[in-house]
């Protein structure tokens, strides 16, 4: 049997020039072209996102993931010959045992040693599902020492090391909470001012934690995209934020995602049921949100433009169709918008 366009992988993939994906951040954040689309009208508008005020109204209710960064790409030195490699933290599991990615990975077996100039020693234990290697350290790692000795993760697209700009960069503005291996970008760029401007507006404002892990990134193999794994990711929502919620849906105000990641998080608390909880939730999501679906939190998004065949794009065709979102990166690639990370945005109302 044939499966519906909106089931199959390849039916989410477009053209798009290299040239057009971005490799440093825009200055100022707020500076980055936004194409607008209302699915009610099919109306697109190209603006700036120092635009957005003119598009959010008062009582809409704007959903924040202050998720921040982990400096979690690291550099030390085998023991044994003194060559570099690299360890890119994924998830603790205690303070001082972690999943991890490695390069190069057929070289370092478990028991392979590596060290820091400090005198951190790290092991390399067990190798994991996709690839990724259990790394247990002669020290907790925390924030501090990764700051010290590990820089930002930036993804594979963009084609040079990180360097000491993109460690505030490659992170929002209200990033509060450590515990993300990559940035909820869409969110890159506001600034305070833009927020500032948003709150005379009478734009209501609540937020929400959801660690990025390396999934987001993982691409999507299985030609019937239902049967994508999607991996787990920890969230974290106050008990005020939920109250905001249900009051957006009580008095009629939108509820405006900043993010897929925001997205996958509402939409579970919709699912689970914990919307309606009066104490702090928090748990591990796997959602995978593609068309067909139902959206039960979300009025309006904002995101940035994803890679071809992503989750991120089937969550996007979702909300705005799959032929719909698809035209809209069309003219997106006409007009040389920036794509990905570093890239522009797009407003979905």
């Amino acid at each position: 049997m044939t499966l519906p366009p909106d089931w199959q992988r390849a039916a989410y993939s477009y053209d798009l020039d290299a040239d057009l994906i971005a490799q440093s951040p825009i200055t100022p954040r707020d500076a980055a072209r936004m194409l607008v689309y209302d699915r009610a009208t099919k109306r697109v508008a190209h603006e700036h996102f120092s635009d957005l005020d003119r598009y959010l109204r008062p009582g809409d209710l704007l959903m924040l993931n202050t998720t921040r960064v982990l400096p979690a790409r690291l550099h030390p030195c085998r023991l044994d010959t003194g060559a570099q490699v690299e360890l890119l933290l994924l998830r603790a599991r205690t303070p001082g045992l972690w999943e991890t990615l490695v390069r190069p990975g057929k070289r370092l077996r478990p028991g392979t040693r590596v060290g820091w100039e400090d005198g951190t020693k790290a092991t390399v234990s067990e190798r994991l599902p996709e690839g990724a290697r259990l790394v247990s350290f002669s020290r907790e790692v925390d924030l501090g020492w990764l700051e010290a000795v590990g820089s930002m993760p930036l993804p594979p697209y963009i084609r040079r090391p990180a360097n000491p700009e993109d460690a505030e960069a490659y992170q929002t503005v209200y990033a509060s909470a450590p515990g993300a291996v990559a940035a909820p970008t869409a969110g890159l760029h506001f600034t305070d001012a833009l927020l500032a401007r948003l709150d005379a507006l009478g734009v209501r404002r609540a937020s929400l934690v959801l660690h990025v892990g390396p999934g987001t990134f993982r691409p999507v193999r299985c030609d019937d995209i239902r049967e994508h794994p999607m991996d787990q990711e920890y969230y974290e929502v106050s008990a005020d934020a939920l109250e905001a919620l249900r009051a957006a849906r009580r008095e009629g105000g939108r509820i405006v995602a900043v993010g897929t990641t925001t997205v996958r998080t509402l939409e579970t608390l919709a699912e689970t049921g914990q919307i309606e909880a009066t104490t702090e939730v928090s748990g591990w999501t796997r959602m995978f949100i593609h068309p067909p679906y139902r959206f039960r939190l979300l009025d309006a998004l904002i995101t940035n433009f994803h890679l071809p065949e992503s989750t991120l794009l089937m969550l996007v065709s979702a909300f705005a169709g799959r032929e719909e979102t698809l035209a809209l990166y069309r003219q997106a690639v006409e007009r040389r918008y920036r794509f990905y990370s570093y890239g522009d945005a797009m407003l979905l109302t």
